[in-house]
């Protein structure tokens, strides 16, 4: 009897059992919500790369198109960007920025293929931020190959990895159009485009290509191991009509399917 006794006082008395320990740990994720999260996180990698290779390969006009059918993928579109861009040691727009500020704080600039539009948060200047779809009262919706900026109206044209469109040297005449004479061009893009060891265009070629649009070539940056960064001057005396310009076709930026 006293022995029954005991042994019920020791089972009550004993720790508590693994279900209420688990009770009191339940704010911590369980393996299934960890599952959950990473599977979304694939899905929201999988519209991102998707969305990514049908801007490499179609028109500008196309790619307005395919996003005022359905704006929600330039959402999904800029935030995959975002966590591409976060592997980068350094972010090229910050190149940029850092470079705008050291010119004249009058300087209009226009930024082709704005996205966020860090240059305009980030400069005092004026600046135009365009591109292809406006969730932001500052960025201007269109193409960017018929802007509706003024001609002769910017100092500054900014493309920064936004040479996506396979008709991106009509980008290239817009911002010719609208850069005053003397005018810069920035043009940063990923590296591996501008290999031609591995299928990209011959920054030669491209260089020339531009400078027979009515550009002075600068130099170039190749510093840093992501992307490369062109600066042109917009020539004051303009080409005369000549031949036709060869441009280099530039290798689409395809991010690998896991």
């Amino acid at each position: 009897m006293n022995n029954k006794k005991r042994t019920r006082r020791h089972t009550k008395n004993d720790s508590s059992p693994p279900s209420i320990t688990n009770r009191t740990n339940s704010n911590q994720p369980s393996k299934s919500s960890n599952f959950l999260q990473k599977m979304r996180a694939r899905l929201s990698g999988g519209h991102f790369r998707m969305i990514n290779e049908k801007l490499y390969t179609c028109t500008g006009k196309e790619a307005l198109h395919y996003f005022r059918e359905d704006s929600s993928l330039f959402n999904l579109y800029h935030a995959g960007y975002k966590t591409q861009m976060s592997n980068w040691p350094e972010q090229p727009v910050n190149v940029i920025i850092k470079w705008l500020k050291k010119q004249s704080p009058s300087f209009v600039v226009a930024d082709f293929g704005c996205g966020e539009a860090l240059i305009s948060k980030s400069l005092k200047n004026t600046v135009f931020s365009l591109d292809l779809v406006s969730n932001n009262p500052v960025v201007i919706a269109c193409d960017m190959a018929t802007t509706p900026l003024n001609s002769s109206a910017v100092d500054v044209a900014v493309f920064c990895l936004s040479l996506m469109g396979t008709n991106y040297q009509t980008y290239l005449e817009e911002a010719y159009r609208v850069l005053k004479p003397g005018g810069w061009l920035l043009i940063a893009e990923v590296k591996s485009r501008f290999d031609p060891n591995n299928g990209g265009a011959d920054p030669e070629k491209f260089s020339k290509a531009i400078s027979e649009l009515g550009f002075n070539y600068v130099k170039r940056d190749v510093s840093n191991k992501m992307f490369i960064l062109f600066y042109f001057t917009k020539k004051v005396k303009q080409n005369s009509k000549g031949k036709e310009i060869e441009w280099p076709s530039l290798k689409p930026c395809l991010y690998k399917r896991r």
